[in-house]
């Protein structure tokens, strides 16, 4: 599975049985070195994940409920994948940083959307919850073979210590806000930490700057069928994307669009047609204007800052304000020290860009 041009990274499935079988029996080679340790990884918990019994007790429901949890997939960009085949020095990083902000999206979505009903007075209300366990499996290919690093991030459907589900429409509610806060995670962590500057466009693209475009029409990640599972060996891979890129068209490169760290403009515009606005909904603007990306942290300090009135909210339904005060900040000058110093980052970047052979692989 391979997101749209411009989609969704971030994509929420259904589980209604404990099967676990398909997570535990790929053992993601394709990433060998590149992945520290095996596929499986916990963002919180303990046992051995090559285990099926140990990675079925995150799944949990209630006894009348047919749903035992869900498939949180968290995939980069496409350009960001196809880092993994052209620069073997920094692939770890990616990797890494893929991990990092994997973990950033479902804290936020803990955080916010992880919620359960409870009458008082006759009302619904929702109560925060947690997860008691949360697993990530990692890979780093699509069925065909291309280069695609997405996580599966498991939980259950029932939080810990309650006796009733989750509310799943808030997990759906705040998926686009996660997506977003994940995206703009990559790109500051890549760009901070490699000789890669990974930008968003106004049209919402994220594209890696020096990076020939026929790469994405080479691994486009779309084809009429879905194709059969295949358990890749590392070296394998390695052959066959090097075989690959012998067909590669150049498309030029797509020159970043750097006038400064926010863009105001695009901000402004998600609000666009909004009766009121809600804080996911600010997070998620906010994230995608931020062009360079920023720290999940610091973009939690940032929206409590600016939105005081909105820190407490969570559920699907948060409180919400007028657009033009969700527009406020764009009237205001956006601190620096908020911001990447996109001159100064562009330059290192093309300097050690230039040190990088992305024709060799390992």
């Amino acid at each position: 599975m391979c997101p749209e041009k411009g989609g969704t990274v971030l994509r929420l499935f259904v589980r209604r049985s404990d099967d676990v079988g398909y997570f535990t029996r790929d053992a993601a080679h394709e990433l060998d070195g590149l992945r520290d340790g095996p596929p499986g990884w916990w963002l919180r918990g303990e046992g051995g994940l090559e285990r099926e019994d140990v990675v079925a007790q995150v799944l949990t429901r209630t006894p009348r409920a047919s749903v035992v949890g869900y498939d949180i997939v968290v995939a980069a960009p496409r350009p960001v994948s196809i880092l993994l085949a052209l620069d073997a020095e920094h692939a770890p990083i990616v990797v890494a940083a893929h991990r990092r902000s994997v973990r950033a999206s479902i804290e936020y979505l803990e955080e916010r959307a992880l919620v359960v009903q409870r009458q008082r007075n006759g009302e619904r209300e929702d109560h925060p919850a947690r997860w008691e366990r949360v697993v990530g499996f990692t890979h780093g290919i699509n069925r065909h073979g291309e280069p695609h690093l997405h996580d599966h991030v498991v939980v259950g459907a029932r939080p810990q210590g309650s006796n009733v589900q989750l509310d799943a429409r808030s997990l759906f509610a705040h998926a686009q806000a996660a997506d977003a806060l994940y995206r703009s995670s990559m790109r500051r962590e890549l760009t901070s930490r490699t000789p890669w500057m990974v930008w968003r466009s106004f049209k919402g693209l994220e594209h890696v700057a020096g990076l020939d475009e026929g790469y994405r029409a080479l691994w486009g990640g779309h084809h009429d069928d879905r194709g059969v599972k295949t358990l890749w060996q590392r070296h394998d891979v390695v052959a066959k994307w090097e075989r690959d890129r012998e067909q590669l068209i150049s498309q030029g490169v797509v020159e970043p669009r750097l006038r400064g760290g926010f863009d105001r403009h695009a901000f402004a515009g998600a609000f666009e047609g909004l009766p009121t606005v809600t804080r996911r909904q600010v997070v998620a603007a906010w994230a995608n204007a931020a062009v360079l990306g920023v720290a999940p942290r610091e973009l939690t300090r940032t929206i409590d800052h600016h939105y005081p009135e909105l820190v407490g909210s969570r559920g699907v339904r948060e409180a919400s304000i007028g657009v033009a005060r969700a527009r406020v900040p764009t009237l205001e000058r956006i601190r620096e020290a908020d911001q990447p110093r996109t001159r100064e980052l562009w330059r290192s970047a093309q300097r050690e860009r230039s040190r990088v052979d992305l024709g060799r692989s390992r």
